[in-house]
């Protein structure tokens, strides 16, 4: 008779609840998926001290996690990111430049990353020991960092345990120039390809970066799928069905981390003309939530990222309004004030960002402002209140605000909806139970 033992998933994880970051979601998602399906999950990540030290935590988050996920942490030490000037060791003091080349290349000893590699040794022991407590069915190792995949690998070296790469981010590809960052050949290229050929799956968040991936690693390229990020629904916005009042000034707002590659600039230029030109605009107030980078303190000899610099809270003479952080938990509340949203990435074509499938989940008129090229345009093409920009020229980015303030004004009952419609398949749920239900069907072999 079949056994009823569920199946182990062993889920490989550096930044988990209650690390912040737009990856940490998705690891959330995946975890809980596998454990809704049934499976036992086990997750790898790092201790909670680290996230608070070198990268700023999301507290609320932990109470998302399924209950019965059991989470293992493993101590991480990141000296790059030691905050802490009394503990920078003398010759980082004395010679910055010749210490930072001198710890990246000590980083690389054990595993190609810098500032994780020295993870992979207790990474890959702590892994050992979970299969060695209860046998592991199967490894999913979301990246990055990349260091994550060190646990897949010994499992499968060492056991024979199959595994899934989940790449949310590109190890050699810089989604924002299309560059790849590594030489074909490097000891980064060699160790990626071999990790894919023997991956059960690998999963990529975009059609264009897998595309790129079957082209570098063809052997492999027939385990290669795209698993979009999705919204999650007890996250997601409470959607709009009605126009906002018609006496109040309209509220666009901006959720999501304001780093450097963000066209800030360019739509502060836009939203200014828009403002002094259209009627409809009168009064609008920009709302930018987010933190300017993606660490608890900026990299050492940063001098700041532009307008998020300033003091949350902060409104300017043109209406912009700069919030600060918001919990993913406090999300919803955010969206519910809003009545457009402001979609603003960096450029890349092989740039989606996990926040597209949010907005389109509140029924909001949407206003690209990013290059056109970028992957998301083929995410919200054809959702009902997508307003694109067709270039980030100052007159291009008022144009399109201008529409997008319009259409939130005028759009109707039926057409919120239908945007509501378009942005069902796009749940979190949708994009992974397909591959959960068949890869945990695969490991047990239907007991």
């Amino acid at each position: 008779m079949p056994s009823s033992v569920p199946a182990h998933v062993l889920f490989v994880a550096w930044g988990f609840p209650p690390a912040r970051g737009g990856g940490v979601y998705r690891a959330l998602a995946i975890s809980r998926a596998f454990a809704e399906a049934g499976a036992e999950v086990t997750v790898l990540t790092a201790q909670r001290e680290a996230f608070e030290r070198y990268t700023a935590v999301d507290e609320a988050l932990e109470s998302h996690v399924h209950p019965d996920v059991r989470v293992h942490r493993i101590p991480f030490t990141w000296p790059a990111r030691e905050p802490d000037p009394a503990q920078w060791p003398l010759a980082r003091r004395l010679a910055p430049p010749v210490w930072w080349r001198a710890r990246k290349q000590l980083d690389r000893v054990p595993f190609p990353e810098p500032g994780y590699g020295p993870w992979r040794r207790p990474l890959q022991e702590e892994a050992l020991e979970v299969h060695t407590e209860r046998p592991v069915d199967l490894v999913v190792a979301t990246a990055n960092p990349y260091v994550d995949l060190a646990a897949a690998d010994v499992l499968h070296r060492r056991h024979g345990v199959p595994y899934v790469v989940d790449y949310r981010d590109a190890w050699q590809l810089d989604v924002f120039t299309g560059r790849r960052t590594h030489r074909r050949g490097s000891r980064v290229d060699r160790l990626e390809g071999r990790l894919m050929r023997a991956a059960r799956e690998v999963w990529f968040v975009n059609e264009p970066i897998r595309a790129w991936h079957a082209e570098q690693h063809p052997a492999a390229a027939g385990s290669m799928c795209v698993v979009a990020n999705g919204f999650d629904p007890h996250f997601a916005p409470t959607p709009r069905l009605e126009p906002p009042d018609p006496a109040v000034p309209l509220r666009f707002g901006y959720i999501g981390t304001m780093s450097r590659q963000v066209p800030l600039a360019q739509f502060r230029a836009g939203w200014s003309r828009a403002r002094e030109t259209a009627p409809v605009m009168a009064g609008a107030t920009a709302h930018l939530w987010g933190h300017s980078s993606h660490y608890a303190v900026e990299h050492p000899g940063r001098t700041g990222a532009g307008p998020a610099a300033r003091e949350p809270g902060a409104t300017d003479e043109d209406g912009v309004v700069l919030h600060g952080a918001v919990s993913k938990t406090a999300v919803a509340d955010v969206y519910a004030d809003l009545d457009v949203l402001l979609l603003i990435l960096g450029t890349g074509r092989y740039v989606t960002s996990g926040k597209v499938y949010e907005y389109l989940a509140s029924g909001l008129p949407i206003v690209s402002v990013h290059d056109p090229g970028n992957a998301a345009t083929d995410v919200l093409r054809g959702y009902p209140l997508w307003f694109p920009v067709r270039d980030l020229s100052p007159e291009a980015v008022a144009a399109a605000l201008v529409e997008a303030a319009t259409a939130a004004r005028s759009a109707d009952r039926a057409t919120r909806e239908a945007c509501l419609e378009f942005a069902r398949p796009f749940s979190r749920e949708a994009q992974l139970a397909p591959r959960v239900r068949t890869l945990l069907a695969e490991v047990t072999g239907g007991r």
